[in-house]
């Protein structure tokens, strides 16, 4: 069973019966790079272990998430039913009004994004890398809630921070012909001239933002350099993966 140090449950005003958690790499029984608590069942870890620990997941939910194929991409599932929610998909965000059906997405470095509105009616969760926000995965999401945006609450997860995520011009670009202000989030890297560092918080709060959401919790929480704590596939290259997960009561 998972204990409560093997979780993060998010510092958010999420209205009563919304519930939300992240879990840590702490609590499993994967071993060598995926130790311990790998939900990656894409990762070539032991198979039986992945079970066990997505098991132990389980314990804390009203039912097992349905895992979606997650591409970098900007697509959004919305659970309507049971059908649709056993159904196949392939996407980077999901979203349901429904009660007793989680939302889940698994990351290792990139944004997780856990969404909800004032009124607890709607809960989403977001794959946030940087080719996921640029392609607008963000505002995606946010549209396919039937809810004004100010209604909107956010809470950014752990994520690779902006002092380990080195990109190139092309990264800087992609944001920078939508968003010119974008570039804010880009530090060059002393001694190369196309090489900056990223700071994905803040470009999911720009685009946050700029979508009408100003209710924005989380984020700083680096996972390349916390390795007793965070998977990193930046850090490891071989590596595990995190889940967030939200719920309606």
């Amino acid at each position: 069973m998972l204990e409560a140090a093997d979780i993060i449950v998010p510092d958010w005003p999420a209205p009563r019966g919304v519930k939300a958690l992240f879990t840590t790499r702490l609590g499993g029984v994967s071993v060598g790079d995926f130790a311990s608590l790998n939900l990656g069942a894409h990762v070539g870890d032991d198979p039986a272990a992945v079970v066990e620990n997505r098991r132990r997941l389980r314990e804390l939910l009203p039912v097992t998430p349905q895992w979606l194929n997650q591409i970098h991409g900007c697509a959004v599932h919305t659970i309507v039913d049971a059908d649709v929610w056993a159904s196949a998909r392939t996407a980077d965000a999901q979203l349901t009004s429904l009660s007793g059906f989680p939302c889940a997405v698994l990351v290792a470095d990139c944004l997780p994004l856990l969404l909800c509105d004032s009124s607890g009616t709607n809960v989403a969760a977001a794959h946030a890398g940087w080719r996921g926000l640029a392609a607008g995965v963000i505002e995606r999401t946010i549209e396919s809630m039937p809810v004004a945006s100010r209604d909107v609450i956010a809470w950014l997860g752990p994520a690779i921070g902006p002092s380990a995520f080195e990109v190139g011009r092309d990264v800087v670009d992609a944001f920078a012909k939508t968003d010119f202000e974008s570039r804010r989030a880009f530090q060059p890297v002393a001694g190369s001239e196309d090489k900056y560092l990223a700071d994905i918080f803040a470009l999911a709060r720009q685009r946050l933002a700029i979508a009408g959401v100003v209710q924005i919790y989380g984020g700083g929480e680096c996972t390349v350099s916390a390795p007793d704590r965070f998977f990193s596939h930046r850090r490891d290259g071989r590596s595990g993966r995190m889940a967030a997960v939200i719920w309606r009561e």
